[in-house]
């Protein structure tokens, strides 16, 4: 019986990952480009997500990301807090505020999302809207133009392998009072992070990691940022040639 339940659940979950395939294919033959970068992406000057990303250009279309990272994958990060069952609280995707004004209460929820290929792309973004569902997709389209290239290696004297599945320094990211440290770990270790911050660094295709974090890390948003600000900060260090044969580091998908 379980097993059949199980084996009903996998079909569902194909079945709405067919779909959503579908939409977005749909989607990008009604797209009309308004940019530059847009025009050149459809009409199939640019077939590579690098060739933007490295010279700095600013992605204003989100339709680019699809078309040239098709297999992209999203993840909703729980920053919000909801009422547990026996007082307290719960850990939530929603984050709700109020406004109190003449008429009554008026809710926003906001949202925060991750998007990744797990080789090596990863972004995040914030949406914030009177309803859910136009948050979630606020929250989507912004972390689709927030992408940005990881930069992978072993930087783990343990390890040395010269493989790709850790980072290949230590490197330290900020946002409000949370500073979040990412240290190489290697083979075999997991991702010892924050389990909402794992899901950041599981799309961006990293496998091995160990971390420190100080500050007021109850504040899920600083935290979430701080961990991206980390992983931004990865391409902007120099690094040798000969370190980059000995660390086997690479930059977007492994080839």
């Amino acid at each position: 019986m379980a097993g059949r339940k199980r084996e009903k659940t996998e079909r569902e979950r194909i079945v709405e990952v067919s779909a959503a395939e579908e939409k977005r294919k749909t989607n990008l033959d009604l797209w009309i480009p308004k940019t530059e970068i847009g025009r050149k992406v459809k009409n199939g000057e640019i077939k590579d997500i690098n060739e933007i990303i490295d010279k700095g250009i600013k992605i204003l279309e989100p339709e680019i990301v699809d078309m040239l990272i098709p297999n992209l994958e999203l993840s909703i990060i729980g920053v919000g807090q909801s009422k547990g069952k026996f007082g307290g609280g719960k850990r939530s995707i929603w984050r709700q505020t109020q406004k109190k004004t003449s008429e009554g209460n008026k809710p926003k929820f906001a949202t925060v999302i991750a998007v990744g290929n797990k080789d090596g792309y990863v972004g995040i973004g914030k949406g914030k809207a009177k309803e859910t569902v136009p948050a979630r997709e606020k929250a989507t389209r912004k972390a689709k133009l927030n992408i940005i290239t990881i930069r992978r290696g072993c930087g783990s004297w343990e390890c040395e392998c010269g493989e790709s599945h850790s980072i290949p320094f230590k490197i330290e990211g900020k946002s409000g009072s949370v500073k979040m440290q990412l240290l190489p770990a290697p083979k075999g270790t997991g991702l010892c992070v924050e389990k909402e911050c794992k899901k950041i660094l599981e799309l961006a295709g990293l496998k091995d990691i160990y971390s420190k974090t100080v500050g007021q890390t109850r504040t899920k948003m600083n935290h979430i940022y701080a961990c991206f600000d980390a992983l931004k900060k990865l391409g902007e260090v120099r690094i040798t040639e000969e370190y980059r044969k000995k660390a086997g580091i690479r930059e977007g998908r492994n080839e």
